[in-house]
């Protein structure tokens, strides 16, 4: 038996749960996300490559032009201290143009690649101080782990495939590099630009296949880390619905209350009608409140006795009528009128109880 309840035990912590609904928004809002960051890197390279291509002609008569004014206006100026700021400042100027919109790119790009990953997240917790991540002995079991090895295999595939497709352009293209010594110093460079431009574009779509690879891999690696044991799962049931002993008990002191204002209503009943013993139901008929007699209070056996004493002590009338009580009990809540097939029997107890009352004055 020992053995048994040790390998139920071992089977409830055992992570074999997918996680829950609020597991997982806990684990977005510490930063725990199924995320790759060779997707955020392919697509920042790859929008950063298309605007070469697209606007690098532009960018290109730019920076010549930075070339040209040096060379041709700034070299026949006065060295002093105002001509070298306004030098620098002008320079600083036309750099800023070619580099802005570039890294322009690279922001709106590395955004929208998060963004397609896991959507809109702020959170500040993986850049909370944890002795965690400087445990030399965490350290040791990170560099020897499962994922250390997937990410050097992944490193080593990343790199050798950027070299096959590079190696490849240029073996394409070997016969116009033979030819360089042949070009013009401005077709040389326009050629080593574009090449260079085209061995980015490839070697950036080679990368995205890779990581759209690796975002798999990570999203099934995120809901490993992220399964629940079944005990885990019970113990946030409860934390949500709330303990079962504390639920108890609130429903039992709710039930009190009520009984204790239930009782405190007996004292303005018409009539009590029992079984004689097991079921008491206290009525009162007020044409203010209702159109027909109404239950101020009921109860079985204990409650039932109570009901009894609290009418007794404040001179309610008491009428015995097993099948009218069982009936009433069953067919009409605190609060309620009495159904209509109760009317006759109970109109007749009323008249019935008004008759003792008259006589009583």
């Amino acid at each position: 038996m020992a053995l048994l309840r040790l390998d139920l035990q071992y089977f409830n912590q055992e992570k074999t749960e997918q996680a829950t609904p609020k597991k997982r928004e806990d684990s977005r809002k510490k930063g725990q996300v199924a995320k790759s960051q060779d997707i955020t890197t392919a697509i920042l390279l790859f929008a950063v490559f298309v605007f070469m291509v697209a606007f690098g002609s532009t960018l290109g008569d730019t920076l010549s032009s930075i070339f040209t004014y040096a060379f041709t206006e700034t070299i026949h100026l006065e060295v002093t201290p105002e001509n070298v700021e306004t030098v620098l400042f002008q320079v600083s100027v036309e750099a800023v143009k070619v580099v802005l919109p570039i890294m322009a790119v690279a922001i709106v790009a590395a955004l929208v690649a998060n963004y397609l990953q896991i959507g809109f997240l702020i959170t500040g917790e993986p850049l909370k101080f944890d002795l965690n991540k400087v445990n030399p002995i965490n350290g040791i079991k990170r560099i020897f782990s499962a994922r250390a090895i997937v990410e050097f295999l992944k490193s080593m595939l990343k790199v050798s495939s950027i070299a096959v497709v590079c190696f490849t352009i240029l073996w394409w293209n070997r016969s116009e590099l033979m030819m360089l010594s042949q070009k013009s110093i401005g077709n040389a460079i326009a050629f080593f630009g574009q090449l260079t431009l085209l061995m980015g574009v490839a070697a950036t779509l080679m990368l995205l296949i890779i990581a759209v690879i690796d975002f798999v891999y990570q999203r099934y690696d995120h809901e490993k880390n992220i399964r629940m044991s079944k005990q885990d799962v019970k113990d946030e049931n409860k934390n949500m619905e709330g303990d079962p002993l504390i639920k108890s008990r609130m429903k039992e002191r709710q039930r009190s209350m009520a009984q204790q204002r239930m009782m405190s209503e007996v004292p303005d009943a018409d009539v009590v009608i029992t079984n004689p013993t097991h079921y008491s139901i206290a009525l009162k008929y007020d044409e203010d409140k209702a159109d027909a007699p109404f239950v101020i209070a009921k109860g079985v056996d204990y409650v039932a006795l109570k009901i009894r004493e609290v009418a007794d002590a404040n001179n309610v009338v008491r009428i015995e009528n097993r099948q009218l009580a069982r009936g009433l009990y069953n067919s009409a809540e605190i609060g309620e009128t009495i159904p209509e097939d109760f009317f006759q029997q109970v109109a007749e107890v009323l008249a019935y109880v008004y008759k003792l009352e008259k006589r009583a004055k």
